[in-house]
């Protein structure tokens, strides 16, 4: 078992978990492999749930319950935590992002963060009253490199038409930042789909979201916008409630084509 210490548990009801997830198992003096055989997953697993690099999920916080009769308290606790903002959400979802092996993008006010170029998140981050820009915007690059890598992610997007339409920084930024997203839609792992306002009202409208599938034994996990912050949804059913909206916006969405084409005529008459 890994010997790096769990996180402190004041910092977060997640960090809580994972703290009092240890606890509990060195309480009943288990090592890394009976645990793993509690959770129905391996040594590497429990690791990664004590230190906060995983986090547990509701089926295998009913699995501890049932196995140590808690009463159904880390139930309880994964669903306060899930209910609850994290303060640590920004870091979870970026070591999420960089592991992700497929991340379906829906955004209706903001050029998703990956796509953005250098001048359209400098304008972005200027007018959001962020302190220190520069190093703001030096993470926010360092992100995309994700993008470039040799094992890069299946990544698709859809756009509201709006969000095209808005001179975020002014109309040749805007110009150069949707120029760069016809160029990444070109790559074969990124398709890009445009939604059209004509399509009035839709799922979508409710707000921005994105979905990560992974590799590893955390499936695919839920990524929800909010002012100030977010909410990471690792809950299986709900996770499957964004699926079939995704679904659903992607049927009011234009093909490839037609999008790159709109993207173009948008270009012209900025």
């Amino acid at each position: 078992m890994s010997f790096r210490e769990s996180p402190d548990p004041k910092s977060s009801m997640w960090a809580l978990i994972a703290y009092y997830l240890r606890f509990c198992r060195q309480q009943r003096k288990l090592n890394g492999d009976l645990m793993g055989e509690v959770l129905g997953g391996s040594k590497s697993t429990v690791s990664r749930l004590e230190t906060g690099e995983m986090r547990l999920d509701e089926t295998r916080a009913k699995a501890i319950d049932r196995k140590w009769q808690t009463g159904g308290i880390f139930s309880l606790l994964v669903w306060y935590a899930t209910l609850g903002h994290d303060p640590d959400w920004f870091k979870q979802y970026l070591d999420l992002e960089a592991r992700a092996k497929v991340i379906r993008i829906w955004e209706l006010a903001l050029v998703p963060g990956l796509f953005q170029t250098a001048d359209y998140a400098r304008a972005g981050l200027a007018s959001g009253g962020v302190s220190d820009v520069d190093a703001a915007l030096e993470h926010r690059l360092a992100r995309q490199a994700v993008l470039d890598r040799e094992d890069a992610p299946v990544l698709w997007a859809l756009l509201s038409e709006s969000l095209l339409e808005t001179p975020c920084g002014g109309r040749d930024v805007m110009r150069a930042q949707l120029a760069h997203i016809l160029e990444l839609s070109e790559r074969p792992n990124i398709g890009v789909r445009v939604v059209p306002k004509a399509v009035g009202h839709h799922p979508g409208l409710d707000g921005a979201f994105m979905i990560l599938r992974l590799a590893d034994p955390f499936g695919e996990v839920a990524y929800v916008e909010a002012p100030g912050g977010g909410r990471l949804v690792p809950n299986i059913d709900e996770v499957t409630s964004f699926d079939l909206r995704y679904e659903r916006i992607g049927h009011q969405a234009l093909p490839e084509t037609a999008s790159r084409d709109m993207i173009k005529q948008i270009m012209e008459v900025m």
